[in-house]
């Protein structure tokens, strides 16, 4: 283990599947159960190959090509989109439900940004050889290991850019060949890469995704199911949540905002105009509205 970085600092999170608390927070993310059904009968077959092979012997008797094709795939997802859409969320939220369906053991890992190092030669390599070991250990012949790669443009940015710094290349080049052992696995590790500025990661990494998920701001539909599910118990009109909706859409040349915006700028600002002194009012989520402003727009997406 490198001295740069301590034991167990390789990952920002290491946790034990199904869990609790993952669920709960599922059940609130906007769009999840929608999205979850567009991709989990994919994922699924990312995280047990062998299902399909059942699958094909069931219902064709017989070993098809196009089953092969498809069980020779990277078990990698790349999720790209805005920033505070809910990318790592939701690959969160699927890990959890996957090992539910699954009813299975398994261990979720986010990779830490520190593996980037310290800038030594060689050392960001090393840290990411070390991190997929773990993970790697962790599956072994019978567990299934999601592994969490956030941010995954800082580590995975393509080669070809003239500022792009040797050590970055190399990290490249290391996530491309451990990417590449993934398949001898079987499907027990399954790694998803989020990042908000998708046309930056390396094409290689790109073309061995199995599937590409976009993600957009919420829309009207969705900006309101937020509002009515964190608004609930104030009593607020339907008035005002149709006018909150409007005013978070794009408007006057700003983009609408995103679920970050509206959970962690808006409805506290509304709370503040109100703690400690009084009861928190449809007004006063209307002024956050017109005060508070969306996030940029990160206009690198895939």
């Amino acid at each position: 283990m490198s001295e740069v970085i301590e034991k167990g600092a390789l990952f920002e999170l290491e946790l034990e599947l199904p869990n609790d608390k993952i669920a709960a927070a599922t059940k609130r993310l906007v769009g999840f159960e929608v999205r979850y059904q567009r991709l989990h009968r994919d994922l699924r077959l990312l995280a047990d190959p062998q299902e399909l092979t059942e699958w094909c012997k069931e219902f064709h008797h017989k070993e098809l090509p196009i089953c092969a094709v498809v069980m020779e795939r990277y078990p990698l997802v790349i999720f790209a989109g805005d920033v505070g859409t809910g990318k790592t969320a939701t690959a969160e939220g699927a890990c959890d439900r996957l090992a539910r369906v699954r009813k299975k053991e398994a261990m979720l890992f986010k990779l830490s940004t520190r593996v980037r190092g310290s800038g030594k030669v060689g050392e960001m390599s090393t840290l990411l050889n070390e991190a997929f070991e773990v993970v790697a250990k962790q599956a072994g012949k019978t567990r299934q290991a999601f592994l969490i790669i956030d941010e995954a443009d800082s580590l995975a940015s393509t080669r070809e850019m003239v500022q792009s710094h040797h050590e970055d290349k190399v990290a490249v080049n290391t996530i491309i060949q451990k990417v590449d052992d993934l398949r001898r696995h079987n499907g027990r590790i399954l790694v998803f890469l989020c990042t908000n500025r998708g046309a930056a990661l390396d094409p290689a990494i790109v073309r061995r995704a199995a599937r590409t998920e976009e993600f957009n701001r919420p829309n009207d539909h969705e900006r309101e199911e937020l509002f009515r599910m964190d608004l609930e118990g104030l009593g607020v009109k339907d008035q005002i949540v149709h006018e909150l909706v409007r005013l978070t859409g794009a408007r006057d040349g700003q983009p609408g905002f995103t679920f970050s915006d509206l959970r962690s700028k808006l409805l506290p600002d509304a709370l503040c105009r109100a703690f400690p002194s009084r009861a928190l009012t449809g007004e006063d989520l209307l002024q956050a509205a017109n005060d508070v402003r969306p996030s940029p727009m990160v206009k690198n997406g895939l």
